[in-house]
């Protein structure tokens, strides 16, 4: 298996590709410089685009070497890894509300479907037992006052989201 992933390695002073990642360098169209772009295989989109280094001669641009190739795939991943937890936190939202004189959990999980997106409300109590859940919008606004207004409603579904 080494030996197949050494064969398919490319190690070029503009392009590197091993380990599912790819690296190239690239002229900067906006100004004289270089750029690096570091695309995850499979990917049509690159996950990190950023400033190279120029050479020694001022005009070409720095080779990639393994170093330089390490940091970029360690950079680059931790870009998604953050574009994830913040397409994750848009479509998950939690916020603890008191109301009826107890605390609840509240959730909006919305399910971004291409055609019918929409999302769930659900409440849960102290001890972490669902007690209601409704459909609901994808647009819902998830607010400390929607949430006790709903619970004060006998977690009937929002007026607004009855169409």
């Amino acid at each position: 298996m080494m030996a197949v992933e050494e064969a398919s390695a490319i190690r070029e002073s503009r392009l590197w590709h091993d380990n599912g990642w790819m690296a190239r360098v690239i002229k900067n169209e906006d100004d004289d410089g270089w750029a690096v772009e570091m695309l995850m295989d499979g990917e049509p989109e690159p996950a990190l685009v950023g400033p190279w280094t120029m050479g020694r001669d001022k005009k070409n641009p720095k080779p990639l070497d393994q170093t330089a190739f390490n940091t970029l795939i360690k950079t680059a991943t931790e870009v998604l890894q953050r574009h994830a937890q913040q397409a994750h936190a848009a479509l998950h939202k939690r916020l603890t509300v008191y109301a009826l004189e107890r605390e609840w959990d509240i959730r909006l999980d919305i399910t971004p479907d291409e055609y019918e997106p929409y999302a769930i409300l659900s409440a849960l109590d102290a001890l972490g037992e669902e007690v209601a859940q409704v459909r609901v919008r994808p647009d819902f606004r998830l607010t400390s006052t929607s949430a006790s207004n709903w619970i004060k409603d006998d977690f009937r579904r929002p007026q607004r989201d009855e169409d």
